[in-house]
């Protein structure tokens, strides 16, 4: 039932930590296997949108280059921002799953249809999601969370057929 796929940025997309070169930008570092995730959900006909407590010119170049519909920075209160997004998208609370690794994320978490933790989240936020990964993020927790809605909505042989001309 997922159409809209969101998640938090840092501790998700990346493993949490923030690296600073001399001049002050912030570097991040991406999992390719969460690109190609986001990559085969919008093959699929998901739309996905990131929500970050932070800015960072990586995550909107990243954001970028995969094509991510809605992407929210500095955001103090999440729960707005998905009001917002699934407004926006015209989907109810049920057609949302969103990934998330700390606390800001649980208020999120009571307000969509599906949460989900990484592994490598607190435990009392772990303890508030529907589902946590087995990987920790940053290191192919959304491709998980992806490979897992795409074969549940029977949508994953027709995206890998698509994107790669195989079968899996």
């Amino acid at each position: 039932n997922v159409r809209l796929l969101a998640m938090d940025i840092d501790g998700v997309l990346t493993d949490g930590r923030i690296w600073l070169d001399l001049q002050g930008n912030e570097l991040k570092t991406f999992h390719v296997h969460d690109g190609q995730g986001i990559a085969m959900a919008h093959q699929a006909g998901l739309r996905t949108a990131w929500i970050s407590g932070r800015a960072s010119a990586a995550v909107r170049r990243r954001a970028t280059e995969l094509g991510v519909t809605w992407v929210y920075e500095n955001v103090k209160a999440k729960v707005p921002a998905i009001r917002d997004i699934m407004q926006q998208a015209q989907e109810p609370a049920s057609a949302v799953a969103y990934i998330g690794d700390d606390l800001i994320d649980v208020p999120v978490f009571h307000t969509v249809g599906l949460s989900i933790a990484v592994a490598s989240a607190p435990p009392d936020v772990r303890a508030q999601a529907a589902w946590v990964t087995r990987s920790a993020g940053g290191a192919g927790a959304v491709r998980e969370v992806i490979d897992l809605i795409l074969r549940l909505q029977g949508r994953w042989d027709a995206v890998v057929q698509e994107l790669f001309g195989t079968d899996c």
